[in-house]
């Protein structure tokens, strides 16, 4: 390779960079099994990804793989072994593996989200409060809050009489669609999703998807686990196919299914 064209690959590595909302860089983890016989079980082998405004970008590849264990390093639920996980906040980049639990908190509620499989919400809460209180996390103030939350769960198809009830006895998809509401309602600027629409019904199931669908035009960044390859085709700008903790090969949704077939 040329100096010219070494310079010119390193300038283009260094806009995206730039560009980035969020910015992996030899992210490593691993597990010790205390309870079995003490072995460190690896995760996460050195994975690089960049995800940018309005980019949504699909994790693919086998049980295992590594994909939720990147989402919960980038939320910090997991703690990693050693790597940079960059958010690019308002106020500028935040290492997110180093910052304090208080200031990670407020980031969580404000500068980007995450959406489970499950809720997680508190005891005798409804849904309506569940995704006001988020919207409120994210700086609106309490009535515009609860507009923006019965938005998204009309968005959603939850019936109103469910609004008030305790999430605990929601139906599994029930409690999904609640969940995503609440990840999307008044958007921040990344959202992490891990099988959001897994236990969803086709026709909740495709209005979830096309309210995921709208955050590009929001210039929300998105990184997401579906094993659904028709939803990373109708979702993804950008598939990364993971495999044994590493970024095996990534590209456009049909040159990574073509690649599959």
């Amino acid at each position: 390779m040329s100096c010219e064209t070494s310079a010119e690959t390193s300038a283009a590595t260094v806009s995206e960079t730039q560009d980035a909302v969020l910015s992996v860089r030899a992210l490593y983890k691993s597990f010790t099994l205390h309870s079995i016989d003490g072995r460190t079980v690896p995760s996460l082998h050195g994975v690089d990804l960049d995800v940018r405004t309005g980019e949504h970008v699909a994790l693919a590849g086998p049980s295992g793989a590594g994909k939720s264990s990147l989402l919960r390093c980038v939320y910090r639920t997991y703690l990693p072994d050693s790597g940079s996980v960059r958010l690019r906040t308002a106020a500028g980049p935040v290492e997110l593996t180093t910052l304090g639990d208080r200031e990670m908190a407020r980031l969580r509620g404000r500068e980007f989200g995450y959406v489970s499989q499950f809720l997680a919400a508190p005891p005798r809460t409804g849904p309506l409060e569940v995704v006001a209180a988020t919207a409120r996390r994210r700086g609106l103030d309490r009535a515009e809050a609860r507009e923006a939350a019965a938005d998204a769960l009309h968005r959603l198809h939850l019936d109103e009489t469910l609004w008030d009830v305790d999430c605990s006895v929601l139906s599994g998809g029930e409690r999904q669609r609640v969940n995503l509401a609440a990840g999307t309602v008044e958007p921040p600027r990344l959202l992490l999703l891990d099988e959001p629409v897994s236990a969803l019904d086709p026709a909740n199931r495709e209005a979830a998807l096309e309210l995921v669908d709208s955050l590009a035009g929001q210039g929300v960044a998105v990184l997401a686990v579906f094993h659904d390859m028709d939803a990373i085709r109708q979702l993804a700008s950008r598939v990364v196919f993971v495999r044994d903790g590493r970024i095996a090969r990534q590209g456009t949704p049909a040159q990574m299914l073509e690649a599959a077939a």
